[in-house]
């Protein structure tokens, strides 16, 4: 090919190129039309006329070409599980069961809620009869009570049946009174109710009636316990 450019240079013109690829690569600058053999390989610019090498490159038909490229790494994705839904009615019976458990101890111990309201529910109770008149002999919050009257008819409203007088006979002793236990007076003389903070309640007399007061203003006390 490159013996035919040479040879035919002068009616390319001053500048000739010839490609051919056929199974391989060749790339050849033709002569200039004047030339000599020793001018071979050298071409005059027409852009800028300025003398260029051209440069053959040829390729053999089973050459390959590859480029460097940077190595990828891939991580497969984690494989997603499925959320198992719990079954509405196993939870129903969990929640039951809970419920149950939670419901069998207080059954279980019946007599016990009883002693229970003696603490916490009295008290509340014996709040509601503040402001009620003093009647000796009375157990009435509407005619009046005394202060037997007044533990007799508190208790009585939580379930509880007492004595009307000496109702600290059926209780226990207790150093560490809560609230609702019973307060006995003067060796007898008056009972009111604990509840709680040092504070109990009283029918005092006809002049102050039903109200909170401090144990310490109305003689020594001692403390009784309900439980059944």
């Amino acid at each position: 090919m490159s013996k035919a450019v040479s040879a035919n240079a002068g009616t390319v013109g001053r500048q000739a190129a010839v490609v051919a690829a056929a199974s391989g690569l060749i790339l050849s600058m033709g002569l200039p039309a004047t030339a000599a053999d020793t001018t071979a390989g050298v071409s005059a610019s027409t852009e800028s006329g300025s003398a260029q090498a051209a440069l053959a490159v040829t390729a053999a038909p089973t050459a390959t070409v590859s480029f460097e490229r940077p190595v990828v790494k891939t991580t497969a994705a984690p494989k997603v599980e499925a959320v198992r839904t719990q079954s509405t009615a196993a939870a129903n019976r969990t929640a039951n069961t809970a419920a149950a458990g939670q419901e069998a101890s207080p059954a279980a111990k019946a007599e016990e809620s009883v002693s229970a309201a003696a603490t916490s529910g009295i008290a509340a109770i014996a709040y509601t009869g503040i402001g009620h008149s003093y009647v000796w002999g009375g157990t009435s919050p509407v005619t009046g009570w005394d202060c037997s009257g007044f533990v007799q008819w508190v208790y009585a409203q939580a379930g509880i049946s007492i004595p009307r007088t000496n109702a600290w006979s059926i209780m226990t002793p207790t150093s560490a009174p809560q609230p609702g236990d019973l307060v006995v007076q003067n060796g007898g003389a008056h009972v009111g109710i604990y509840v709680g903070n040092g504070m109990m309640i009283s029918a005092l007399n006809p002049s102050q009636g039903t109200l909170l007061h401090s144990p310490a203003a109305t003689g020594t006390s001692s403390y009784y316990h309900y439980s059944k």
